[in-house]
C-alpha cells in the first residue's frame, strides 16, 4: 500500500501550478480571457487545496490572467477577431457571431469593433453569408426549381434559426438560380 503524504501547498506554489495549468490549455486551444478564468478556478476545485479562501484564489487567478495577457499569451482582441473571421468563413450571420462572442465573455467593446470591422469589409455579410448555409444546407436558391415554393417557409426557419434577419432571408430566397450560381462562383 503506498502512503497518502499530507503534503501542504503554499499560495506560491498554487500560482505556479495555475500557471503550468493555464500555458497548458492556452496552447491547446487558445481561449478567450473569461474561459480561461473558469477553467482554472474548475481546476482548483478539483484540486481542492486546503487551507487557502476561495477569494484568495480568485485573485491568484486574476494575477496569472493579467500576467498572460501582459506576455500576450491571451488578447481578447485578436480572439474576437479571428473568431468571426472563421465563422464568417464558415457562413455564420452577424447576429450569431455577436451571440457566439457574448457567450465567451469577451468585453463588449471589443465585439463592437470586430461587427463593424466585418461592416466596412462588406456591408452586406449577411446576404453572403445566408447563400453559404443555402449551399451547405442546399436550401433556397440551391434547391429544385420545383420544389422551392413547397419548402419555402421551411428554408426561412433553417435561415432564422441561424441568426439571418427576415429581409435578408426574403431577399435570398428570391434569388434565381442563375443569379445564385453567379454568387457562388464568386465566393
Amino acid at each position: 500500500m503506498i502512503p497518502i503524504r499530507n503534503k501542504k501547498k503554499t499560495l506560491n506554489a498554487t500560482v505556479d501550478e495555475m500557471r503550468n495549468f493555464a500555458l497548458a490549455y492556452v496552447e491547446k486551444y487558445a481561449p478567450s480571457k473569461q474561459q480561461l478564468k473558469t477553467y482554472l478556478l474548475k481546476k482548483y476545485l478539483k484540486l481542492s487545496v486546503p487551507n487557502v479562501k476561495k477569494r484568495d484564489v480568485t485573485d491568484l487567478i486574476d494575477v496569472v490572467l493579467s500576467d498572460l495577457e501582459k506576455s500576450k499569451f491571451i488578447n481578447d482582441k485578436f480572439y474576437s477577431q479571428s473568431k468571426a473571421k472563421s465563422m464568417i468563413q464558415r457562413g455564420s450571420s452577424i447576429n450569431k457571431i455577436r451571440n457566439y462572442l457574448i457567450g465567451k465573455g469577451i468585453n463588449n467593446e471589443f465585439i463592437k469593433n470586430t461587427v463593424n470591422k466585418i461592416y466596412e469589409e462588406n456591408s452586406d455579410q449577411d446576404f453572403f453569408s445566408a447563400i453559404k448555409i443555402c449551399k451547405k444546407k442546399k436550401i433556397g436558391p440551391a434547391r429544385i426549381e420545383d420544389n422551392r415554393p413547397l419548402f419555402y417557409k421551411k428554408d426561412i426557419s433553417i435561415l432564422a434559426r441561424n441568426g439571418f434577419d427576415f429581409e435578408t432571408s426574403k431577399k435570398v430566397m428570391e434569388l434565381h438560380k442563375e443569379d445564385y450560381l453567379k454568387i457562388i462562383n464568386l465566393l
